[in-house]
């Protein structure tokens, strides 16, 4: 008999949990670890022996190790390598010399999977499963993150690996390339429910759009999905006809249907309107590239693309300032001269510095002291590091607007910003370990 301990069940003494059956649930899982994790009085720990791990070599311990540390965009093989260091406060799992090398060598396998057993899962699903194939049900069956599937190297996408495993007729490679590349490249980047639903929305209507239709903000996120799969300026006589080319190719629009749906879903936070004196699309606490934000904020046109790759933009047509933020910084990606101390101070102050050429005398130095009484707005994007666990560049989170609190020093200056929105939470926790850390 199994499942009957699962849940609803309240022992606290129990201090000791075997787990004796496989389950590829996260849910069922946790909740399993769940029996013996009640405090009780007398109890110090709880003792976990797995015996299905040491039975079944296609046990996944990334996932099980990723539920139980939560969001970050450190990878599990580094977590596991340095014991990990961002569990929860008060928390600590130690591993023996034998059980790490073991646990290291299975998370290497589970994120290493190349095209060919990426083509072996599919052509098998529909024998291990009564579900249908689908990109949804392929991912959550086998426990593989959309980044693996579309891993920055893969030349294929999810319908091509379809096809290629003879599972779906073959089909124009029409806007392919390009598709693939927004996918992999921005959209895995991006988690913004309202971008995500304007993307489904179109592709719902085969982008069959006509401009003149569409509001100004969505006027203003159709020239985001330009960029996004387009890349460069131009190309088309209009944005129109840029967008209505996206949807040329049937068998790709289905695919990023189901892309779209399942990114929806992912989305646990809310987003949260910014009151500024213009029109722009952009939500609070959602994450963006930095071509979609540029985008947004009229520094990117249908005629010019921004060629801004600085820690600074300003748009002086709006009187607004961006501030592009690295929490994390290596000297792989910055020089010594451009690894600024930036963290949050609390979830409304965060603490920032400048760029090395400005001071409180600088023309640049001046127009931050004197922001508020020239109603300039400086607005903060922040991401936890360059690149993701998988290697992929990271998009920004818009924490919205700050007021400068105190400055001190010079060159680089440094000041503390008060925003008039908390950081989100899932931000907020991972720059206040970079503090204490």
């Amino acid at each position: 008999m199994v499942d009957i301990f699962n849940e609803g069940i309240d022992i606290p003494e129990i201090d000791t949990v075997l787990f004796l059956r496989p389950t590829e649930s996260l849910t069922v899982f946790l909740q399993q670890l769940g029996r013996g994790l009640r405090l009780a009085e007398g109890k110090e720990c709880l003792t976990v022996l797995d015996f299905v791990g040491n039975a079944r070599p296609e046990y996944n311990f990334e996932n099980k190790f990723r539920a139980l540390i939560g969001k970050t965009s450190t990878p599990m093989k580094k977590e596991v390598e340095d014991n990990f260091p961002h569990l929860p406060l008060g928390s600590s799992i130690v591993l023996e010399k034998k059980a790490k090398e073991i646990i290291l060598s299975n998370i290497i396998a589970a994120t290493s999977l190349n095209q060919n057993q990426l083509l072996q899962k599919i052509q098998t699903f529909q024998n291990q499963t009564t579900l249908p194939l689908n990109l949804r049900n392929f991912s959550d069956f086998y426990e593989i993150p959309l980044q693996l599937i579309y891993k920055k190297n893969r030349i294929f996408g999810w319908k091509r690996f379809c096809q290629m495993a003879n599972l779906l007729d073959n089909f124009s490679t029409e806007n392919e390339n390009q598709i693939l590349s927004a996918i992999k490249n921005k959209w895995l980047s991006t988690a913004s429910s309202s971008y995500f639903s304007f993307i489904l929305k179109l592709a719902k209507e085969g982008f069959q759009i006509r401009i003149d239709d569409l509001s100004e903000i969505d006027q203003s996120m159709a020239l985001m999905l330009h960029y996004d799969v387009w890349q460069n300026a131009g190309g088309f006589k209009s944005l129109e006809d840029s967008i209505r080319k996206i949807g040329e190719n049937k068998v790709l629009v289905d695919e990023i249907i189901e892309f779209m749906e399942i990114l929806i879903d992912k989305i646990d936070f809310k987003e949260v309107d910014i009151d500024l004196p213009y029109h722009e699309p952009l939500k609070l606490h959602a994450r963006y590239t930095r071509d979609q934000i540029l985008t947004a904020f009229g520094l990117s046109s249908f005629e010019r693309k921004s060629p801004n790759r600085e820690g600074i933009a300003e748009n002086t047509k709006l009187n607004t300032e961006l501030l592009f933020i690295n929490l994390v910084k290596s000297e792989e990606d910055f020089s010594p001269t451009t690894m600024y101390d930036d963290y949050a101070v609390n979830e409304r102050l965060f603490h920032w510095q400048s760029q090395n050429s400005a001071g409180p005398e600088t023309p640049k130095g001046k127009s931050y002291i004197t922001h508020k009484q020239k109603d300039k707005k400086i607005l903060l994007f922040v991401r936890e590091k360059a690149s993701d666990e998988f290697g992929n560049t990271m998009g920004y989170v818009f924490i919205g607007e700050g007021s400068i609190s105190r400055h001190y020093g010079s060159k680089p200056m440094s000041i503390e910003w008060e925003l008039n929105e908390p950081m989100p939470h899932y931000l907020w926790k991972d720059a206040a370990k970079l503090r204490v850390g």
